[in-house]
C-alpha cells in the first residue's frame, strides 16, 4: 500500500544555480528520475513531471514505496473535469503591458500540458498542484454565456476587446463536449462584441461558421502560439496540443476565411527553441498571418521547480546553459514580475532575441497594419422577460 509522507513544504530552488549541482533532485534508487518524479507509465502523454502539492497548502505530501513496489498498483493519471458555477465572467485588470483589460477563461486548467505555462501555479488556488493535477483535474465554468450576457446588459457596459484564451487554453480537447467556448462566442456574435483568441488548438476551426461573418465586421482577430516547427520536441513541451504542422494548417484556414490572424513564437526557450525564430515567422507569413509577437520564457513560483524536472529528463545536456541564459534576462533570478520587462527580459542576450525578432518581422512585412476591432457596433443583449436567469 502506497504511504502518505508529510512534512514541512519544501522551499523553491534558489535562483541561482549551485556549482556543484541539483541537490533538489534527489535520485532515486535507479538513478533516472527525480524522487518526488510520478512513473512515466502514470503520466503518459502528459507535460509535467511531478505532482508536488501547491504553494498554499501547510504540508507537502510525497507518495512513497512501502518497499513492496506498491506505487506500481496506482492507476495512472486521468483527465477529471468538476463543474464550476461562478458568478461572474468578466475578468478585469489594470496591468500596464498587456493590451486587453477584460477577459474570459472557459475553463480552468488545461490538458494541453504544455510544461512551460505560465498559468500552471494558478491551480494552488484551487488547492491542487502546479504539475499533474494543472493538466488533469480541470474546472468547467458552466453557465459562462448567461453570465455574460448579464454582464454585457448592465447599465454603462462599455463595449471593449474581451480576450480569451489569455491564462488557459478556450479550445482545449474538453471543449468538444462540454462547449462552453462555443456558446460565449455565440453571445460575443450576437451582441457584436469584440473578442480576440489566443489557442494552440486546429478545434478552433469548428467555429468559422461565426468567426468569419464576425471578421467580415471587424470583430474578432485569432492568435495561434506556435513554440516549435519540431514535431517531436513539441510533442515533449505541449503533448496534448495540435502538431506544428496542423497549427500552421489552421493559420492558413483561418486566414483564407477572412478571419485576421496572428502568429505567437510563445515562449522562446533559450538554447531550446530560440533558433526557430525567423524559421517560425517564415512559416507563420506563408500561411497568412500577418501579425506577429513574443514572450520570453516565464518561471513564475512552481513553473521553476516543474521547468528544471523537465529538462532533467528530457534534455539533461542542455539544463545549465538553459537557465543560465534565462537567469542572464532575469537579473539573475530565475523571474522577474515587474511590468513591462516580465514579457521580454532585460540584458544582452533579451536584446539579441528582441532584435531577431523585430528584423525578422520588418523583413517579411509582419505588423504593418494591425487590425483594430470595432466596438460602436455593439448592441447590449436584452434579458428575456426582463431578468437573465442563471439556472
Amino acid at each position: 500500500m502506497a504511504q502518505t509522507k508529510m512534512s514541512a513544504k519544501i522551499p523553491l530552488l534558489p535562483p541561482v544555480l549551485p556549482p556543484q549541482g541539483f541537490s533538489s533532485f534527489a535520485h532515486d534508487r535507479e538513478g533516472d528520475f527525480p524522487a518526488k518524479a510520478v512513473a512515466a507509465d502514470r503520466r503518459r502523454g502528459r507535460g509535467a513531471v511531478s505532482n508536488t502539492s501547491g504553494r498554499f497548502e501547510p504540508v507537502s505530501r510525497v507518495s512513497e514505496d512501502d518497499g513492496w513496489d506498491s506505487l506500481s498498483d496506482l492507476p495512472a493519471f486521468k483527465t477529471v473535469v468538476t463543474i464550476e458555477k461562478p458568478k461572474m465572467i468578466i475578468t478585469r485588470n489594470q496591468s500596464p503591458d498587456i493590451s486587453f483589460d477584460r477577459s474570459i477563461n472557459p475553463y480552468r486548467g488545461c490538458e494541453h500540458g504544455c510544461v512551460y505555462c505560465f498559468a500552471r501555479p494558478t491551480h494552488a488556488y484551487m488547492g491542487l498542484s502546479a504539475g499533474l493535477d494543472f493538466e488533469t483535474r480541470l474546472f468547467a465554468k458552466q453557465g459562462a454565456a448567461v453570465l455574460l450576457e448579464r454582464e454585457l446588459s448592465a447599465p454603462g457596459y462599455q463595449p471593449r476587446m474581451i480576450a480569451i484564451g489569455t491564462n488557459t487554453d478556450p479550445y482545449q480537447p474538453i471543449e468538444r463536449e462540454h462547449r462552453i467556448m462555443r456558446e460565449v462566442l455565440e453571445v460575443l456574435a450576437k451582441t457584436n462584441h469584440p473578442v480576440g483568441i489566443v489557442t494552440k488548438s486546429a478545434l478552433v476551426l469548428r467555429d468559422l461558421d461565426l468567426l468569419a461573418p464576425m471578421a467580415a465586421r471587424g470583430l474578432v482577430k485569432v492568435a495561434l502560439s506556435v513554440t516549435t516547427l519540431d514535431s517531436q520536441l513539441a510533442r515533449q513541451m505541449e503533448p496534448r496540443a495540435a502538431t506544428p504542422a496542423k497549427r500552421l494548417d489552421t493559420l492558413r484556414q483561418l486566414s483564407q476565411a477572412g478571419v485576421p490572424t496572428m502568429v505567437m513564437v510563445a515562449p522562446i526557450i533559450p538554447a531550446l527553441n530560440d533558433a526557430e525564430i525567423e524559421d517560425i515567422l517564415d512559416c507563420a507569413f506563408a500561411a497568412g498571418a500577418r501579425e506577429a509577437g513574443y514572450v520570453l520564457l516565464r518561471l513564475p513560483h512552481e513553473l521553476r521547480d516543474l521547468f528544471r524536472e523537465w529538462l532533467l529528463e528530457h534534455h539533461p545536456g542542455k539544463l545549465r546553459h538553459i537557465l543560465s541564459l534565462v537567469q542572464s534576462t532575469r537579473g539573475g533570478k530565475d523571474y522577474d514580475a515587474r511590468w513591462g520587462v516580465r514579457q521580454t527580459g532585460e540584458g544582452a542576450y533579451a536584446g539579441l532575441i528582441g532584435k531577431r525578432f523585430q528584423l525578422a518581422c520588418q523583413r517579411l512585412g509582419f505588423n504593418k497594419n494591425r487590425s483594430k476591432l470595432r466596438n460602436d457596433l455593439f448592441v447590449a443583449p436584452v434579458p428575456q422577460g426582463g431578468q437573465l436567469s442563471l439556472f
